[in-house]
């Protein structure tokens, strides 16, 4: 065989005619500290080549080196760490534990523990969840999920609402939301206790029945609504908006305070009803979308009258800061500093409460989530023989094909918890025995699958199957339908265009794209299309020149119509988009001479 090609960060260094005994010595070399922990070293026979990577940002972790189907770490080493006569850094050092990146993983044969390390294994992991990110090694039996539920657990940890700091109070973030009640989980994982995670939680325990209920919809949640109403998964949403005094050459600038009826874009005395004489805000005063927040005047964009005593400053200009029209709240604080450049600035914050309605998004850490579909008063939920009312009802539908058995797992051992009034342990791969779980319920008198006899709160009768039912954790997510929602009947418009403006801020609808267009076109809805498209846009009427096709002019002041191209007056009216229009005029911009020929409808 040739001799085996050796690369340093991708580079080719050189040749060597033993790749193996190459890397032995280098692994060796690493292990007794003469190399850096950093370095990597990995053989690829199927290449015959060397690659050795020593440069930054490359993803590394910890395992223990096994020699000779036996761990280096032992229980002597473990003794020693937690008497503190040893650290982290001489495992590392003395070659007990080493980092590997993903280059120099692809030739090792890692253990998943202890029990199965065989002669063949290379190495063996500190724990199981390792495997895992930290955000699914948090999540409670999530190595019994498929994968991609596993990316959604932990992608919605971050996305939960709780208590994201402990000023809040104090401070401006542009948006937070805050949980009012936020509880520790009752099942959890020991991962979550390295991430500190019962100081900040972000979720409540509540009692889930799982069935496929006459109310339920494929992932809509039914909720029950006395819980909601005595405060479950309430929250409170801040928003803060800024203002500054701005200033302009020659010593012009920004005033706060609040406007009168002689400054120029006056808004009207209702809008002001918030803010005092000097333009701020009164804390605890409600508002609305539109109601001013912090009143504010600007010098006139062009000086009318400069005198030898320096520029007079007359009919100033509106330029307060304003609710978003999709808000409401109250004013929860005002804060007053200077901005960098040493002017004055104002910060607002709007404090609102969000309590869960239909369309908010909820979600369990077993990556099932979904959107309140329905509230139903507590009397007509259904309830158990001791007459506890589930808070949720979950469609059992949704298992079928997630496979999510974390979840069902996780009401199983949140029942057993509670009756034993303390938490559950559920770190994947190193959890409490299900068994015992089970036999604890069975020694209370409940059934060890966590199904229970339920009763239909509507007729009273007893719902023959038997429902899985117990407390688990929820998350509110920040996903707010009142946040969302989008509609319009009317409102303004573009000034170039004429069409409706676009996007939820600017007070506009969704956009009629091409897609929804080529949908009607294939539905044959012709008429919807020009409705949409024309009649509730831009539709407008223009003049066209019978002899020559070029658009023609009103003349008011001769009360006449005419082409300027041929002087004909035969001039008809067409209705068109406006943006048609605009077409016209940007080709004759560009010397194209367009001709709109008419002719007789059919």
């Amino acid at each position: 065989m040739s001799d085996a090609k050796v690369y340093i960060n991708g580079r080719l260094v050189g040749f060597h005619k033993d790749p193996l005994k190459l890397v032995d010595a280098i692994r060796a070399r690493r292990r007794s500290g003469q190399l850096p922990y950093t370095v990597s070293v990995t053989y690829y026979d199927t290449t015959n080549e060397v690659y050795i990577y020593t440069d930054a940002g490359r993803v590394s972790r910890p395992v223990i080196v096994v020699k000779d189907g036996k761990p280096l770490l032992t229980e002597e080493h473990i003794k020693a760490l937690e008497e503190g006569r040893i650290r982290w850094k001489d495992l590392v050092r003395q070659g007990i534990v080493e980092y590997l990146d993903p280059e120099e993983e692809e030739n090792a044969y890692i253990a998943p523990d202890y029990e199965h390390v065989t002669k063949e294994h290379t190495h063996v992991e500190i724990h199981p969840a390792i495997i895992f990110g930290v955000g699914v090694a948090s999540l409670p039996y999530s190595e019994r999920n498929l994968s991609s539920r596993n990316l959604h657990g932990a992608k919605m940890l971050d996305q939960g609402l709780g208590l994201y700091a402990a000023n809040f109070r104090l401070r401006t973030d542009t948006m937070s939301y805050i949980l009012y009640y936020p509880q520790k989980p009752i099942v959890r994982s020991r991962v979550a206790d390295y991430m500190n995670y019962d100081r900040r939680p972000s979720g409540q325990n509540i009692v889930v029945a799982v069935t496929p209920d006459l109310y339920a919809m494929d992932d809509a949640l039914v909720m029950n609504l006395d819980s909601v109403q005595r405060g479950l998964l309430r929250a409170v949403f801040f928003r803060t908006y800024t203002a500054v005094e701005r200033r302009y050459p020659g010593g012009q600038r920004d005033r706060f305070e609040r406007p009168t009826e002689d400054v120029s874009g006056y808004l009207g005395e209702e809008y002001y009803h918030a803010i005092g004489d000097d333009g701020l805000p009164i804390p605890e005063t409600y508002v609305k979308g539109g109601d001013v927040l912090v009143g504010r005047t600007s010098p006139p964009r062009f000086l009318e009258e400069v005198t030898q005593f320096g520029i007079i400053e007359e009919n100033r200009t509106e330029s307060s800061i304003t609710v978003r029209m999709d808000e409401e709240g109250y004013v929860d604080n005002v804060l007053i500093t200077d901005d960098p450049n040493g002017s004055r600035m104002v910060k607002v914050k709007l404090r609102q409460e969000k309590i869960p309605e239909l369309g908010d998004k909820f979600a369990a850490r077993g990556g099932q989530k979904g959107v309140v579909g329905m509230f139903v008063p507590q009397e007509d939920m259904p309830y158990t023989a001791q007459g506890i009312v589930p808070d949720l009802i979950f469609n059992a539908h949704s298992f079928l094909s997630r496979m999510t058995v974390s979840y069902l797992l996780e009401i199983l051992a949140g029942k057993a918890g509670a009756l034993r009034g303390r938490r559950v342990d559920g770190t994947p791969w190193h959890e409490e025995p299900i068994e015992d779980l089970e036999a604890y319920l069975k020694s209370k008198g409940f059934r060890p699958s966590g199904k229970e006899i339920l009763y239909d709160g509507l007729t009273g009768e007893e719902i023959k199957a038997r429902i899985f039912i117990g407390p688990t954790y929820y998350q509110r997510l920040k996903h707010l339908v009142s946040q969302k929602i989008q509609a319009r009947a009317r409102g303004p418009i573009q000034i170039l265009t004429r069409q409706p403006t676009e996007g939820k801020a600017r007070e506009g609808g969704i956009r009629f794209g091409e897609m929804e267009r080529d949908t009607l076109i294939g539905h044959g809805a012709a008429m919807t299309l020009y409705e949409r498209l024309v009649e509730e846009s831009d539709k407008t009427t223009i003049l066209i020149c019978e002899e020559c096709g070029n658009v023609a002019v009103d003349d008011a002041i001769r009360r006449e119509r005419y082409c300027p191209v041929c002087g004909s007056r035969k001039v008809q009216e067409v209705e068109v988009s406006y943006a048609f229009k605009l077409l016209l005029d940007e080709l004759k911009a560009l010397g194209i001479y367009p001709k709109v020929v008419l002719r007789d409808k059919a």
